[in-house]
C-alpha cells in the first residue's frame, strides 16, 4: 500500500474546518475550546474535518464520510488514540496548517453467509474472523488460487493493514508492518491445529478467500473493524485502492513514527 506523505497545503490557505465529536464530556469540552479559535463550517463547505474522540470514533467517521473525499485531522479525547493527534489549543492553527498528510486505503470484505446472502464492508484496521460458538473455527485460507493453509482450527484469524497492525493484530502477536511496506498480515487467534502456525505476511495486491469448512457445526462471524456479519460461509478480502482516506498528523506525531515506536517497544 503506497503511502505518500506531504505537508497538506502546499501553500498557506484558509482552513475551513468542520468539527465532529464523540458524545462524551471530554470531546464536548475540546470542541467548545476549538470553536473559540476556529470557525466551525458545515461539512459540505469545509476542506478539513476535525474529528474529536478516540480511535473507534475516528474509524466510524472515516467510513461514514469517505465519499466526501475530505482531509481528516483527529484530536484524541480517549485513551491511547493511535490514529489521533494530541490536543494543543495554543498551537491548533499552526498544527493544522503544517500537518503532514498520509493517504491510506482500506480492506474490503465480501461475506457470503450459509443462507446465501452477501454483504460488503470496509475495514481500515483489520478484518477479524471469529468463532461464533463454543466450537473452534475450522477454516481454509487461500490467496487467489494458491493455498495459504489447508485447515486451520483456531479461535479465528485476522487480516490486517499496516495502519491496523499495531491494534488487534499486535495483541495476537502478529507482525507490525511499516506503512510503506505494501504488505498485509494474516495472523491466527489461539491456533490449535497446526499449533505452531504463526501466520503469514502477504502482498497488498492479494485476494484472500477464507472458507468455513463446517458452517453448521462451527459457525463463524466476520468483522470489518466494528461491522459484524454472522454465520459466514465464505469471506473474500482485498485492498480497495479506489478508496483513499487522507489523514493529517502533526509534524512530530506522524503515523509512521508511532508505528516505529511500537516496533521498538515490542523488541525491548
Amino acid at each position: 500500500m503506497g503511502v505518500p506523505v506531504r505537508v497538506w497545503p502546499r501553500a498557506p490557505l484558509m482552513i475551513k474546518a468542520s468539527i465532529v465529536f464523540d458524545k462524551n464530556l471530554s470531546s464536548i469540552n475540546i470542541k467548545k475550546l476549538i470553536e473559540k479559535k476556529i470557525k466551525n463550517y458545515p461539512i459540505r463547505k469545509s476542506n478539513l474535518i476535525i474529528v474529536i474522540g478516540g480511535d473507534g470514533f475516528m474509524l466510524q467517521t472515516l467510513k461514514k464520510m469517505h465519499n466526501l473525499k475530505k482531509n481528516f485531522y483527529g484530536i484524541n479525547s480517549g485513551n491511547y488514540g493511535f490514529l489521533m493527534n494530541k490536543f494543543y489549543l495554543k498551537k491548533i492553527n499552526n498544527n493544522l496548517q503544517r500537518a503532514n498528510k498520509i493517504s491510506i486505503s482500506p480492506l474490503e470484505m465480501k461475506v457470503t453467509s450459509k443462507h446465501g446472502s452477501t454483504k460488503k464492508a470496509i475495514a481500515i484496521n483489520e478484518v477479524s474472523i471469529l468463532r461464533q460458538s463454543r466450537q473452534a473455527a475450522s477454516i481454509t485460507i487461500k490467496n487467489g488460487k494458491k493455498q495459504i493453509i489447508k485447515k486451520l482450527i483456531s479461535d479465528g484469524v485476522l487480516v490486517s493493514t499496516p495502519a491496523g497492525s499495531t491494534a488487534y493484530n499486535l495483541s495476537v502477536h502478529g507482525p507490525i508492518l511499516s506503512l510503506n511496506s505494501k504488505k498485509l498480515s494474516i495472523a491466527p487467534i489461539s491456533a490449535f491445529r497446526p499449533r505452531r502456525w504463526r501466520g503469514k505476511i502477504i502482498s497488498d495486491k492479494s485476494k484472500i478467500t477464507i472458507q468455513n469448512l463446517n458452517p453448521d457445526k462451527r459457525p463463524i462471524s466476520a468483522v470489518a473493524d466494528n461491522i459484524e456479519v454472522r454465520n459466514a460461509k465464505k469471506i473474500q478480502i482485498r485492498i480497495n485502492k479506489k478508496i483513499k482516506f487522507n489523514l493529517l498528523y502533526d509534524k512530530n506525531r506522524s503515523l509512521q513514527k508511532k508505528i516505529k515506536i511500537e516496533q521498538i517497544r515490542r523488541e525491548t
